[in-house]
C-alpha cells in the first residue's frame, strides 16, 4: 500500500531520475480513469487501448525530454493529451465525436456547464483555449463585439454605447464573427467537444 502515500509529483520526479517502476505506479493508480474516458468518446475497445498506449507512449517521451512542467498536476496533464488524441483519431477517420446537445451545435454551449466532472472540467478548459486562439483569428471590430457579449455578457445596447457603433452594426458584426468562427473551424478541421 505503500505506493497510494506517494505523491503522483514525486512519482514522475522517481521516474525522471531513473526510477523506471515509478511510472508503473502511476499508470496503475490513474490507468482505470483515463481509459474509461478514452473508451467514453471511441467506444470502441481496441481504438481505446491503442490511444491509451499513445497516451503514455507521448507521456514518456515528454518526461524523458525534461519537458514536464505540470507543477504536480500529473492527472489532468494526461487527460488533456489522451483528449488531444482522441481528437487526432476523429480527424484521422473523418469522423466527429457525438455532441450532447441537440440541434445546431453552438461553439459556446460547452462553456456553460457548470455540473463537471474532472474530465469534463479538462476538456472544458481545452475547448475554451481552442475557441480564445480562434477568436484572436477574427478582425479586430468583431472579436471585440464578440468578446464584449460573451465573455462581459454584455447587451448589444451596452456594446453599440462602448463603442460608438449603431445597435445593428453591432449585431452585424457579432453573426459575422460566428459566421467567420464556423469558416476557421471549417477551414481547420476542428473538432470542438463537450
Amino acid at each position: 500500500m505503500q505506493h497510494e502515500l506517494i505523491s503522483d509529483a514525486t512519482l514522475v520526479s522517481n521516474y525522471i531520475n531513473g526510477d523506471e517502476s515509478a511510472l508503473e505506479t502511476l499508470i496503475i493508480r490513474h490507468k482505470q480513469k483515463i481509459y474509461s474516458f478514452i473508451y467514453s468518446k471511441v467506444y470502441d475497445r481496441d481504438v481505446a487501448e491503442d490511444i491509451f498506449q499513445d497516451t503514455f507512449i507521448k507521456v514518456i517521451r515528454t518526461l524523458k525530454r525534461g519537458a514536464y512542467n505540470e507543477e504536480g498536476k500529473f492527472l489532468p496533464w494526461v487527460m488533456r493529451i489522451s483528449h488531444n488524441l482522441v481528437i487526432d483519431f476523429f480527424r484521422k477517420n473523418n469522423r466527429m465525436p457525438k455532441f450532447d446537445n441537440a440541434g445546431e451545435f453552438s461553439i459556446f454551449s460547452v462553456l456553460s456547464d457548470t455540473s463537471l466532472n474532472a474530465e469534463k472540467t479538462i476538456i472544458k478548459e481545452q475547448v475554451e483555449h481552442d475557441v480564445r486562439r480562434l477568436v484572436d483569428e477574427l478582425p479586430e471590430d468583431q472579436k471585440e463585439v464578440l468578446l464584449m457579449r460573451i465573455y462581459s455578457d454584455m447587451s448589444f445596447k451596452e456594446i453599440s454605447d462602448k463603442t460608438g457603433v449603431s445597435i445593428n452594426t453591432a449585431l452585424g458584426r457579432m453573426r459575422y464573427a460566428l459566421i467567420n468562427l464556423r469558416k476557421i473551424i471549417d477551414k481547420h478541421n476542428i473538432v470542438l467537444t463537450n
